[in-house]
């Protein structure tokens, strides 16, 4: 060590510390680190990237300073939110210093948006994306089936809100079956154990409805239903989708995505299923609706009706109707006057032919030849005998040639029988009736040919081709005078 001597003293000269770049760097940084651990940085981020590695890297600056910042990926995977370039940030972490540069950095172990929280600013990015691919539109959402035979429940085996779903199931309608898929609502596997549940109960294709379902509890704990997987899980779902997350002044994603949205638990249970109350109040009401539709039709038939039977044109059918039933009975009568006659002449013939059969009788031609036979023995002439044989002969063929006349009568007179039966049913009344035609009995049993015979207040039967009916009559109108030929529209 050098020594100077002056004005009697002396002093040592002081020795250099000459620092690497690299060791005063990693000195600073060390210094930095122990008196910054940890500390809060607010500001607007700006120069935004994300590395390949999965690290962030982003600066905070205002309009006086800025501070580099670095997330490593780790902790960028917990954000909840989707960073962007000018928004205002608070970043907690520790300063250090990046060695190959020198710069001042803060390594950032959470970062949130300033004003709104975390979760918040997330919920509402993730809502409007969602939003404008469509999601939430109500004409993609599928209508919840009446009355499900089995309906699917994703929810905690051990939850509060299973047990409400089961009750009021149960009590509303004991008939329906339940598939429950157990299921974590809370913590970080909640949304992927939801989304399972949701495609494991539409590839089994045994339910007909699926209630995602969780009490309520904070924010934060609800947050799974946020996720954006799970929401497009709902989307692609091919069973309709309840969702009843929390309570009625909760919302989350799922709420938007799903089918149909239920404030409670319970009330995803009164939705999916009406009691039996419910539906016989409501086949009661399309009953009535439906008598009074009927009675209403049936009037309107019923006026129509009487405003045709007061045409004319049904007063000149009715009497064209009777003057040929009046036809009918003239023709019938003379039908079975001629009937009667025939079969009389065809009886006296028959009495004509039994007398000339019992004149050709065999057995008394055989007792004739008998007789014959015991002359011959008494000695009778040949000449006897041969003319006996002739008359036995010729009765032979009497007796066959009669056989065959009557067979030829009764074939004749059977073939006329069956003309005069086919003639007699064209002529039959009921023939009549069964082409639309109708008879109408007084209260004496006379068939009312004219309305003159009738008086308002009079019991008349009415006779039809099937069945008939008794009516009272309320008005009577006179045959009118003018001609008139109705024309009908085919319809």
């Amino acid at each position: 060590m050098a020594e100077t001597e002056q004005l009697g003293l002396t002093f040592a000269a002081p020795a250099r510390k000459i620092y690497p770049v690299r060791e005063l760097v990693a000195a600073v940084r060390t210094q930095l680190e122990r008196a910054f651990t940890d500390v809060y940085v607010e500001g607007e981020m700006s120069n935004y990237r994300s590395g390949e590695s999965g690290h962030i890297y982003f600066t905070l600056k205002d309009g006086f300073a800025q501070l580099k910042v670095v997330l490593w990926r780790s902790q960028a995977r917990l954000l909840r939110f989707r960073p962007e370039n000018g928004m205002q940030v608070i970043v907690r972490g520790r300063i250090t210093v990046y060695d190959e540069r020198g710069d001042l950095q803060v390594q950032a172990e959470f970062v949130e948006p300033k004003g709104a929280g975390n979760l918040q600013l997330a919920f509402e990015q993730l809502k409007a994306k969602l939003a404008a691919e469509g999601l939430f539109e109500s004409g993609r959402k599928r209508p919840i089936p009446a009355l499900p035979r089995r309906i699917g429940i994703v929810t905690s085996s051990r939850g509060a809100a299973l047990r409400d779903i089961l009750n009021i199931l149960q009590r509303r309608h004991q008939t329906v079956s339940v598939l429950i898929y157990p299921a974590q609502v809370q913590g970080e596997t909640a949304a992927s154990e939801v989304a399972a549940g949701v495609r494991y109960l539409n590839r089994s294709g045994r339910v007909e409805v699926i209630i995602v379902a969780r009490g309520g509890g904070s924010f934060e704990d609800l947050f799974p239903f946020n996720d954006e997987g799970l929401a497009r899980t709902l989307s692609a779902s091919k069973v309709p989708v309840i969702s009843a997350v929390g309570h009625e002044t909760d919302f989350t994603i799922c709420d938007f995505v799903a089918d149909r949205r239920a404030a409670t638990p319970s009330e995803a249970a009164e939705i999916v299923i009406a009691t039996k109350q419910e539906l016989g109040d409501k086949l009661e009401v399309l009953h009535k609706r439906l008598a009074r539709a009927a009675q209403y039709r049936l009037l309107l038939a019923h006026n129509a009706l009487s405003r045709l039977a007061q045409h004319a044109a049904f007063a000149r059918m009715r009497d064209s109707t009777a003057r040929r039933q009046q036809q009918i009975d003239d023709k019938l009568y003379r039908l079975v006057q001629a009937q009667a006659a025939n079969i009389a002449r065809m009886r006296r013939q028959m009495e004509q032919i039994d007398s000339r059969l019992r004149h050709q009788d065999i057995r008394i031609r055989m007792g004739e030849v008998r007789r014959e036979l015991n002359a011959r023995e008494a000695g009778l002439s040949t000449a006897t005998l041969n003319y006996m044989v002739r008359h036995r002969n010729q009765v032979v063929r009497l007796h066959e040639g009669l056989g065959r006349s009557m067979e030829t009568i009764v074939l004749r007179r059977r073939s006329g029988w069956s003309g005069l039966d086919r003639s007699l049913q064209a002529l039959s009344p009921k023939a009549i009736l069964s082409r639309g035609y109708a008879l109408v009995f007084d209260e004496k049993g006379a068939v009312v040919k004219t309305a003159s015979q009738l008086t308002p207040g009079d019991r008349v039967r009415t006779e039809l081709s099937r069945g008939r009916f008794d009516s009272e009559v309320q008005r009577v109108e006179a045959e009118p005078t003018a001609s008139y030929t109705p024309r009908f529209k085919r319809e």
